[in-house]
């Protein structure tokens, strides 16, 4: 393919987030290379991406961004001009037992990533950009009362997983301010949506619900998480790599705080009307369980910053998102038995029972 505009390499585009900004690039940017660099670990998975597959704008590379000196060969021999970072370990429960791996791929990946790309494209910066996904548990917690999470609140990281994202994101940020890399960051609540991995709290409930499998609930349900559509995600990364400011940070969130509780009975009717269940039929399979450690009790995100900037804005209500999902994972069952296998059944089986 002749006439390419850009070479952007997108980090973990086999995840979830990942494969739909990955799918979005290639669609929306034919003219641009899009560069899908994943090392395929438990959550990634190629088959998020089978309609791209064959596009001639698109390359998949597995690898790993703990291996310094295979990006150097990736940034050199595809010109890459443009970073989209989202590959990281990003599962609370795994970072409380496994705190080391947490702090390799999202501290020391991320510096790999940022020296690779100083390296290849110093001394002239022109038309680069190295734009860092992180998340908005970085924060901390908010009380029910606290006004959301604004660009501006310090950081007060309370699990393994956030203090190696806020590691990261001072990382990026000290990139900008020592060497000049142009840099943006962006820190998001919580995303749902088709093709997420269930270990995470959506798809596995869809999936137990489904199955008659029990509910495992935190504490008493109370801990409120701000929730995205993915395709906003997706949406709001584009317009940010393409227009937002260097050396920026925008928080990203969906304006729609649900109790975990409230989420997980909202699923339950969902899921048990589609199926044709009688209404409310699978209450019985909630089941409290003890709390987990330095869970915090509430996120919210001001996305203001990013919708008066640049006009981005959620557009996908809660209803119609939710809809969509259960009815993704209801009609992709092969798809969750061909993941939910192996690896990922010895954890659950271990973390839930």
């Amino acid at each position: 393919m002749t006439n390419l505009q850009r070479h952007i390499l997108i980090t973990g585009g086999a995840g979830f987030i990942g494969s739909h900004v990955v799918r979005l690039f290639v669609n929306a940017y034919p003219h641009d290379k899009i560069i899908n660099l994943d090392a395929l670990t438990y959550a990634g998975n190629l088959e998020n991406l089978k309609d791209i597959e064959d596009k001639p704008n698109y390359t998949f590379i597995k690898g790993d961004i703990c291996d310094y000196e295979g990006l150097l060969r990736i940034f050199k021999e595809h010109s890459i001009d443009g970073v989209i970072h989202l590959a990281a370990e990003s599962h609370v429960d795994r970072s409380i037992t496994d705190p080391f791996s947490f702090a390799r791929t999202n501290v020391l990946g991320t510096l790999n990533l940022l020296e690779a790309a100083r390296q290849t494209w110093q001394p002239d910066f022109t038309g680069k950009r190295f734009y860092h996904i992180s998340t908005d548990e970085v924060y901390g917690a908010l009380s029910f009362d606290d006004a959301a999470f604004c660009e501006t609140n310090r950081y007060d990281p309370h699990s393994p997983y956030s203090a190696s994202k806020a590691s990261s994101d001072h990382f990026v940020r000290a990139y900008h301010d020592t060497y000049g890399l142009p840099v943006i960051l962006s820190n998001c609540s919580n995303n749902y949506g088709p093709y997420q991995f269930p270990e995470k709290l959506i798809p596995l409930f869809i999936n137990n619900i489904r199955h008659n499998k029990a509910l495992p609930v935190y504490g008493k349900g109370e801990n409120v998480r701000d929730w995205l559509y993915v395709e906003d995600h997706a949406r709001a990364i584009d317009l940010l790599f393409h227009k937002g400011k260097s050396g920026e940070t925008y928080n990203i969130g969906g304006k729609n705080e649900w109790k975990n509780i409230d989420l997980i009975k909202a699923l339950i009717r969902t899921v048990d009307r589609l199926l044709k269940r009688p209404e409310g039929s699978s209450d019985k399979l909630i089941t409290y369980v003890t709390d987990r450690a330095g869970h915090d009790l509430r996120y919210a995100i001001d996305s203001s910053k990013i919708t008066h900037e640049l006009g981005w804005h959620p557009s996908v209500a809660f209803e119609e998102g939710i809809e969509n999902t259960v009815r993704w994972y209801l009609e992709n069952q092969e798809w969750l038995d061909r993941i939910t296998g192996g690896e990922y059944q010895k954890y659950y089986e271990k973390m839930y029972g």
